[in-house]
């Protein structure tokens, strides 16, 4: 038995995400890492091992979906919920350990991809071969197609903030190579990172600040200068100010839900999985529920999209604003 094993508390500190899931926070995590200690404690299994294994259960899952009958399908809700329990004790178990690998995070997320498209051919086939209803068929392939899209969506979403970003650091490097400018951080990471702080008293004072020292115009709406205790002023690149000024009850239902460690993303590609594997067999309501969730998802991946969308036009002004400072300069 390994002695270098932390307590609970500890272990709920290293190996929980501060923003996760609802389903996860909620239903999975007061089971999940307390096994992860006694795994960790215990036994020498791995983290790919705990993948396998929740991938075999997703199989055996599967395979309840088949027979069709409402025992069978509560039998596959049980053991699907039992299959995302270990799905998030793989990582983190890694976490934990140390043992986590690049390999061990791609074998996550394709066999993440194969039980959900295993599982929902299995459960709509059975529902198929019980009723004959021809509109489990076209279920099967919009919740593969949804499943898809979600990641795909999320990968792309990423990559494009992630560009956006490098853009603005290096324009911030160029600005520092020709005078001392204050630090660069991104608003949304102060806020993910202290999601207690009031958010909009804050930018109300420091705009306050800026007004009195320049005249600030339409094009110059991005770049916001907030204290920190250890460090030197930064320059804080908000590329989500336009999103939160249509919403302004944003920040505020956003804190409240970090404050939880849920993210605002309220349904995604897990909540969408536990709807059709889990909610609809188990309430024996497969079509209802699995139709509302695809709505739902849908929903909230045109909101993230319309959230993008607001963010390079923030972004824009941003690179706008650094050509507006330099042409002064030059003159």
């Amino acid at each position: 038995m390994r002695r270098d094993i932390p307590p609970l508390a500890e272990v709920r500190r290293l190996t929980q995400k501060k923003r996760d899931a609802w389903w996860t926070v909620l239903l999975v995590d007061p089971v999940a890492t307390p096994l992860v200690r006694q795994t960790a404690m215990r036994t020498r299994i791995t983290p790919n091992q705990i993948t396998w294994g929740a991938l075999l259960l997703g199989l055996v899952s599967a395979a309840c979906f088949t027979q069709g009958d409402w025992r069978w399908l509560v039998a596959g809700a049980v053991v699907y919920h039992l299959s995302f329990v270990l799905d998030c004790m793989d990582g983190k178990v890694a976490r934990l350990t140390g043992q986590g690998s690049v390999f061990g995070a791609w074998l996550d997320y394709i066999f993440d991809r194969i039980r959900v498209m295993a599982c929902a051919v299995a459960l709509m086939g059975g529902q198929y071969h019980r009723t004959g209803d021809t509109f489990y068929i076209w279920l099967a392939a919009g919740v593969v197609a949804l499943d898809g899209l979600r990641y795909i969506n999320s990968l792309e979403i990423f990559k494009t903030r992630h560009t956006m970003r490098k853009q603005i650091k290096a324009r911030i490097r160029a600005a520092r190579r020709a005078e001392d400018t204050a630090e660069v951080a991104f608003m949304e990471d102060l806020l993910r990172d202290n999601p207690e702080a009031d958010i909009e008293q804050d930018l109300q004072q420091d705009r306050a600040e800026v007004m009195e020292s320049t005249e600030r115009t339409e094009n110059t709406p991005v770049l916001v200068a907030v204290p920190s205790p250890k460090r030197r002023k930064k320059d804080v690149i908000d590329l989500q100010r336009e999103f939160r000024s249509r919403f302004p009850g944003y920040l505020r239902a956003r804190s409240y839900l970090l404050r939880h460690r849920v993210r605002t993303h309220l349904v995604s590609g897990i909540e969408f999985q536990m709807g059709v594997f889990i909610i609809g067999p188990l309430f024996d309501a497969v079509i209802p529920v699995t139709v509302v969730s695809a709505v739902l998802l849908l929903l909230f991946e045109l909101a993230i999209v319309y959230k993008l969308l607001l963010s390079t036009r923030d972004f824009a002004r941003t690179l706008d604003s650094f050509e507006n400072t330099k042409t002064p300069a030059a003159a």
